[in-house]
């Protein structure tokens, strides 16, 4: 392509207009500690350290960070305990599908998945951004970590070696160990529920089903109406999925908020019927 001079002074000028308040400040700061000289160093500082700033910037895709660290951190759970079962493959398979994932985006996913699995892998590295995107947005937090704890009980129940890996992921979350134990609690109980809920109901599974349900809304059987009540509000407004939107959540995620918040959902009206409350 032949070089058009009018192009590039006009590429020029915008670029100059575009990085204007730091070629000033460079000029300004060169011009009282160089002189002359150093005002025209200092523009060119200005310039090229604007441009630079801008690019990291851009660079830095928060919903780009937590996509990364959803698959990689899933694949060092998944290895934490010495292998990847199938069932564990099938749940991170499950959660492309379901994010539809396709093509280029889903051999990403499967890249991360893979890297986790790397006993080099360094989840610090890869939470450090994520940690900055979410230090005040608590709800993608709990989010993120409730992903992970599906993961692990893709098996079952959570091994040793996963929860230890859970636990270094909320540290660097900066979670407390008891936000953990209540995640974990609940996470388990939201399984126990799923899992009742697919069979039966006779009196047995219909007694450990509310169990269950009481333990997914994080209360006691002997909590009054009011207090039920209210755990499942705040569940509610933690898990709603036009609120994870609006803090970042990407959009291929929304369906997984939605299944939360109908786990949810059915785990209160199952308390609602036992205590026919209307």
């Amino acid at each position: 392509m032949a070089f058009d001079p009018e192009t590039a002074g006009r590429n020029l000028a915008e670029s100059l207009k575009r990085y204007r308040t730091g070629i000033l400040l460079g000029c300004v700061v060169g011009l009282f500690t160089g002189g002359p000289a150093g005002l025209i160093m200092g523009g060119l500082f200005g310039y090229f350290g604007s441009r630079f700033l801008t690019g990291a910037v851009k660079a830095f895709h928060p919903q780009q960070a937590l996509f990364r660290a959803t698959f990689t951190v899933m694949g060092k759970v998944a290895k934490a305990d010495g292998r990847v079962s199938e069932n564990e493959i099938a749940f991170a398979s499950a959660l492309m599908n379901q994010m539809r994932l396709a093509g280029e985006k889903r051999q990403e996913a499967i890249d991360y998945f893979n890297a986790g699995k790397d006993p080099e892998c360094d989840i610090g590295e890869v939470l450090k951004p994520l940690a900055v995107f979410l230090r005040n947005r608590a709800n993608i937090r709990i989010f993120f970590v409730e992903v992970q704890l599906q993961a692990a009980l893709a098996d079952g129940e959570v091994s040793r070696a996963e929860l230890e890996v859970i636990q270094q992921v909320c540290a660097h979350l900066q979670m407390t160990e008891q936000e953990v134990e209540m995640l974990v609690a609940r996470m388990r109980a939201q399984q126990s529920f799923h899992q009742q809920g697919q069979h039966g109901f006779s009196g047995v599974q219909s007694a450990q089903m509310l169990d269950a349900a009481y333990k997914v809304l994080g209360v006691e059987s002997s909590a009054s109406d009011s207090e039920v009540k209210k755990a499942y509000r705040r569940l509610m407004s933690q898990h709603h999925p036009d609120k994870l939107v609006a803090k970042g959540l990407p959009e291929e995620m929304v369906q997984m908020a939605k299944e939360k918040s109908q786990e949810i959902q059915a785990a209160y009206e199952q308390i609602r019927r036992a205590r026919k409350v209307t």
